[in-house]
C-alpha cells in the first residue's frame, strides 16, 4: 500500500500524517507541491494540515491551484482515495472535490484542544473501523474551521449519508455540527480534526489510529 503526502509552503502536519500512514502499514512518499505527478501505484493521497501559502487569500485557495492538484483530481476521478485534514479539508473544498466552504470560526478565535466527535457514518473505508454513533476524541487546531453549505447541499449530504463526523459541543459554528464530509463516491474525506495526532495512547489517545487502520484494511481487502 502506498500513500502520497503533499507538502506545500506552510504545511506543518505533513510529517505527522506520514507517521500515521506508516504506523498503519503504508509506504509513504512526500510529494512537493510543484510536482505534476503522483508516485506510481499511489493508493491514497494525504493533504495535511498547516497554513499552505500562509493562508493568503482564502485558506487553501492558492494550494488548490498548485501543479500537483491536477494529479490529485485525476486520482480522485479514477476512484482513488484522498484524505484532507484541517488545511487539507480547506484545499479539497477549494478544488470542489468536496462541497461547502470553511469560514472563520464563529468565535473569531483560534481553537486548540481535544475534541469529542460522533461517528456519523461507518459506511466508508475511512470510518468503517468505528462503531456507528461512537464518540471519539481527536485534537482540533484551527482558526477557519466553520463548515458552511447551503440548505440544499446540506440536505443532500444528510440524505446520502455523507457526513462522516460531527462535533459534540460545536467549537466553531459549523452548520449541523459537521466536522467531516465524504465525496459522492465516499473515497474522498475532508475533516477539520486531526486524527494523525491521535494514534498513540502514550501521546493522549489513539482514536485516530482506527481511521488509518480501517483504510489500510479496506485496501488489503480490495
Amino acid at each position: 500500500m502506498k500513500a502520497a503526502v503533499l507538502v506545500f509552503p506552510g504545511s506543518n502536519c505533513d510529517r505527522d500524517l506520514a507517521v500515521a500512514f506508516r504506523a498503519a502499514g503504508f509506504e509513504v512518499d512526500m510529494v512537493w507541491h510543484k510536482d505534476t505527478d503522483l508516485p506510481a501505484a499511489t493508493d491514497v493521497v494525504g493533504i495535511p494540515g498547516g497554513f499552505s501559502y500562509g493562508d493568503y487569500l482564502r485558506c487553501g485557495a492558492i494550494a488548490a491551484g498548485s501543479p500537483i492538484m491536477g494529479a490529485v483530481r485525476a486520482h480522485a476521478d479514477k476512484g482513488g482515495y484522498v484524505l484532507g485534514i484541517c488545511n487539507g479539508f480547506q484545499v479539497l473544498c477549494e478544488t470542489r472535490l468536496l462541497p461547502g466552504v470553511l469560514m472563520r470560526n464563529a468565535g473569531l478565535k483560534f481553537v486548540c484542544r481535544a475534541q469529542d466527535l460522533a461517528v456519523a457514518t461507518t459506511d466508508s473505508a475511512f470510518t468503517g473501523g468505528y462503531r456507528d454513533g461512537a464518540t471519539i476524541t481527536v485534537p482540533i487546531a484551527h482558526h477557519d474551521g466553520n463548515y458552511q453549505i447551503d440548505p440544499d447541499g446540506l440536505a443532500g449530504l444528510q440524505a446520502e449519508d455523507r457526513i462522516a463526523f460531527t462535533y459534540t459541543g460545536n467549537p466553531n459554528g459549523s452548520v449541523a455540527d459537521i466536522a467531516g464530509v465524504l465525496s459522492e463516491n465516499r473515497r474522498v474525506l475532508g475533516m477539520m480534526p486531526h486524527p494523525e495526532r491521535a494514534i498513540d495512547p502514550e501521546q493522549g489517545g489513539a482514536d485516530g489510529r482506527v481511521l488509518f487502520d480501517a483504510l489500510a484494511g479496506a485496501l488489503v481487502a480490495a
